[in-house]
């Protein structure tokens, strides 16, 4: 209870910082994590190493501690995405680029699958898409269950629904789709056990969902990703959309969430630092394969 109330407090404490401090306090705080021999970095570091093997290890070292610095980023800016009104939130999206492809899918009547990564500030992508387009999104609930309510609230003010991942509401996305509307998930979340396949990730075995593109593929649906980089100094956001048509494959699952993957590598290849690498995108190993965390 204690815990949920300084979360809570925290929050609404932030929320209305000019972004530029924001961002500045969370670069500050990944700074002060890359020079402490804690759990984020040494997972950021490990995860880094196995994506970027070509990169130096000063290169690698410095990939690292700027990621860090976003995710620190990514917890301060949290309250100002959240809390503030719909249009203020909105206003700090100073860009964006390519949501005409996603006006284009829905005319056709068959539904569209967005696709965020955790790259750059999803929260973000979430909100805009929740306003523009009225998604329907599964989410998982937060460890701390005092918060569900607060983040459900936050999450869709601006529109949308967002509904617990389970059997029944993945058949709402269905029936969603069939209606003609916008869903959303995320694409590089690791599965519950038994709801995935292995599929390369930066050249490594990852447990992958296989939701996403059996979704796409029963449906006819196209996939749009979308990620919401940071501009510098605190400027605000610029958000992307692109169309994956690879992801869209009837014939072939496995090589379907292999264009998944491929099309995530590419979003991060655009800015790699903003990537949450920090996430145990590898924790679960094919048999016989040692533990990499």
């Amino acid at each position: 209870m204690t815990q949920n109330l300084l979360i809570k407090s925290a929050l609404y404490f932030f929320a209305w910082f000019p972004l530029p401090i924001l961002h500045g306090l969370g670069t500050c705080l990944g700074w002060c994590l890359s020079l402490t021999p804690c759990r984020t970095k040494r997972i950021a570091a490990a995860n880094i190493a196995l994506c970027w093997p070509e990169l130096s290890t000063a290169q690698q070292r410095k990939l690292m501690r700027n990621s860090l610095a976003e995710t620190g980023k990514t917890l301060f800016e949290t309250g100002a995405l959240w809390l503030r009104p719909g249009k203020q939130t909105l206003s700090l999206i100073k860009h964006v680029e390519g949501d005409e492809i996603v006006e284009q899918a829905l005319t056709k009547g068959r539904g569209v699958i967005l696709a965020t990564p955790h790259l750059g500030a999803w929260e973000g992508a979430g909100l805009y898409c929740a306003a523009r387009f009225n998604i329907t999104c599964l989410y998982r609930p937060p460890r701390k269950s005092g918060l569900e309510q607060l983040v459900n609230t936050s999450r869709s003010r601006l529109g949308g629904r967002y509904v617990p991942a389970n059997t029944q509401n993945i058949r709402l996305l269905y029936k969603t789709l069939r209606q003609g509307r916008a869903i959303a998930m995320l694409p590089d979340q690791e599965p519950h056990a038994g709801a995935g396949i292995f599929a390369p990730f930066f050249g490594t075995p990852a447990y992958s969902m296989v939701l996403l593109a059996r979704m796409a593929a029963r449906s006819n649906t196209p996939v749009i990703f979308v990620w919401c980089e940071r501009l510098s100094w605190g400027r605000g956001y610029h958000l992307h959309f692109r169309e994956t048509p690879d992801v869209t494959n009837p014939a072939d699952t496995a090589a379907a969430v292999k264009a998944t993957n491929r099309a995530v590598e590419d979003c991060v290849r655009e800015c790699p630092e903003q990537y949450q690498w920090s996430y145990r995108r590898f924790r679960t190993r094919p048999a016989g394969e040692e533990p990499l965390y």
